[in-house]
């Protein structure tokens, strides 16, 4: 059906894709996977014309059809849902357009609403039906469950298996790949890797291979180090130098073990400390919000404390980012108050970064604009920490993956210290490992964090309450992502699409304990940070007079001409009853 051969991509010295090969044949399902950056994104646009190759050629027979769901795209659609659909493939069979989008997740008098009323994930709903309804031979899909409830991509994953035509996806998500692949591609370092099985199957081969790649190059290597040995040790004598040649022989034409490069680089994230806020980062009482002809929630009532880790969840256009940005300063509340706290340094991350990063910026120009004076000498490292690293600065915004746009998005929030951090969706594009390194940078975070997310894994154990956006309200719950969801019966957050919206929103006596349980536990985990804090810097103060101490000893054992012995003695047994009174008061605080 389609045919890649000897594919090259180059920017500058910096190889991309390496001469890679490979076949789709009709009907195929295939998981396209590697890290961010390495090429996923670059392939697609090759396959689909929109961009070139340095080299090799894509074969495909003109009868073929492609259809292409990109990581980014803009809408600012102003016809209805099923009129955009319903244009995009006016051949298609009656009540095909209203099935997909059913499928989608659209009521149908959702399906009447313009597109441009609809969030970003909506939207990209939209452009998924689209591509479904035309029914092309080979679907391209980049990361399609990004903005799918769960119900959305369990009907997805059914449609996909059930698909006559070919599919290559590239997704985070194991399960998803796991049920609609039964073939898994992966770039890596600019190499291809061609695995005939699921995802989950392709990780256990992988390890077994470079495993069984590695034993068997350590081995080679042991035999090679013998045999040099023994060359060296019987070249000049006579009565072995037959055996000598023959091993120098069987050496030269020894074919060498070559072990897969692999790609280890990792990123490197740590906040900058976090300045002191008042006592509460941020509130909002009877709060509602929205935009021009509709009302996303309203009479909110939110309150952020000093310290608090908190997230944002619920169903797609339930009002999560349109809070986020009334906080963030970007949009007026339609009604109530909102009120970001005293000496707030807010930092915020999009989560649309193509709408921030400016399209013709490269790496460099969009940290290098915003750096201050003092950082510039240091830019290139916060780069490199974020896997920007020799040419990869001078790529242009436009040609970035989803991955790396979030990872420069990132590396923008460092360059000034923020003592509360506002992330919408910061891990939709990352790979697994990034995400728990960017989870672990957050938990280490000594500010304030507000948290968009859907990812079960990413908020388990980072944050401390949860607001959920539901039906045009916002309800607070106490405690962590495991209290919230065993408090719903459901296992994940993406399930919150499954739960009625008209449910009681009352709290039970038992919701009342945890909540009053929870306070206590708040109060008490203050009270440790603080007795934290002050042990720490008793323990800096006892080191500094320990030091003195010693100074002064060695200068009063040894005193030189000029020396104010009486002051020495007197500063010695100040600095004596001093640390007997710092040491006495760390003693009682470690009890």
């Amino acid at each position: 059906m389609l045919s890649i051969n000897n594919l090259t991509v180059a920017f500058g010295s910096y190889t991309l894709l390496d001469a890679i090969s490979f076949h789709i044949s009709a009907g195929e399902k295939i998981g396209l996977v590697g890290k961010n950056g390495s090429g996923k994104t670059t392939l697609m646009k090759i396959i689909l014309g929109e961009e070139k190759p340095e080299g090799g050629r894509v074969e495909m027979s003109r009868e073929q059809t492609i259809g292409y769901l990109p990581q980014i795209m803009r809408h600012n659609k102003r016809k209805s849902v099923i009129e955009e659909v319903k244009g995009s493939c006016p051949d298609a069979g009656p009540g095909e357009a209203e099935k997909i989008l059913r499928g989608m997740g659209f009521l149908p008098d959702e399906m009447e609403r313009p597109c441009n009323t609809f969030s970003q994930g909506w939207n990209m709903r939209v452009e998924l039906a689209k591509i479904l309804l035309a029914k092309p031979s080979l679907l391209l899909l980049d990361e399609p469950t990004n903005h799918l409830d769960i119900e959305s991509i369990e009907w997805l994953e059914d449609y996909l298996k059930a698909y006559k035509g070919a599919v290559l996806v590239v997704s985070h998500d194991r399960k998803f790949l796991d049920g609609v692949t039964s073939r898994t591609i992966e770039l890596m370092l600019g190499r291809l890797y061609d695995y005939k099985v699921p995802y989950s199957k392709y990780v256990e081969l992988r390890s077994e291979r470079l495993a069984q790649q590695m034993a068997a190059y350590e081995n080679q290597q042991r035999m090679i180090a013998k045999t040099e040995d023994f060359i060296r040790a019987f070249r000049y004598k006579p009565t072995k130098s037959n055996q000598v040649q023959s091993r120098i022989k069987a050496l030269a034409k020894l074919e060498r073990i070559e072990v897969d490069e692999t790609d280890n680089a990792t990123l490197r994230i740590k906040f900058p400390p976090a300045s002191r806020t008042g006592d509460v980062v941020y509130k909002c009482s009877g709060l509602s919000a929205g935009y021009p002809g509709k009302v996303v929630f309203t009479d909110a009532n939110v309150e952020i404390k000093r310290g608090e880790k908190v997230a944002f969840v619920g169903r797609n256009g339930e009002g999560k980012t349109t809070l986020m940005r009334v906080i963030a300063g970007e949009l007026e509340p339609l009604s109530g108050e909102s009120k970001v706290g005293h000496n707030v340094d807010l930092g915020y991350f999009a989560q649309n970064q193509e709408d921030v990063l400016g399209p013709k910026d490269t790496v460099w120009s969009a940290v290098e604009r915003i750096c201050p004076a003092e950082m510039r000498s240091s830019l290139r490292d916060l780069l490199a920490q974020f896997l920007f690293r020799g040419e990869d600065i001078d790529k242009r915004v436009s040609v970035l993956s989803g991955g790396e746009r979030a990872r420069l998005g990132m590396a923008r929030l460092m360059l000034q210290s923020h003592n509360v951090l506002a992330l919408d969706e910061p891990t939709n594009h990352m790979d697994i490992k990034s995400k728990d390194i960017l989870k672990q940078a957050l938990q280490a975070f000594d500010g304030s964090l507000i948290l968009v997310s859907h990812d079960r894994d990413f908020l388990d154990g980072l944050v401390d309450k949860i607001y959920e956006f539901r039906g045009g309200a916002v309800k607070e719950h106490l405690g962590g992502v495991r209290d919230f969801l065993w408090r719903l019966k459901i296992d994940t957050l993406r399930e919150l699409e499954r739960k009625d919206s008209d449910e009681s929103v009352e709290e039970t006596p038992q919701q009342q304990s945890f909540k009053s349980d929870y306070l206590k536990q708040r109060a008490k985990s203050k009270e440790e940070k603080k007795k934290s804090r002050r042990i720490e810097f008793l323990e800096k103060e006892i080191s500094a007079r320990e030091k003195k101490i010693k100074t002064i000893e060695t200068m009063l054992s040894s005193p030189k001409e000029g020396d104010d012995i009486e002051e020495m003695t007197k500063e010695y047994f100040k600095l004596k009853k001093d640390l007997d009174a710092l040491a006495e008061e760390w003693v009682s605080l470690g009890e």
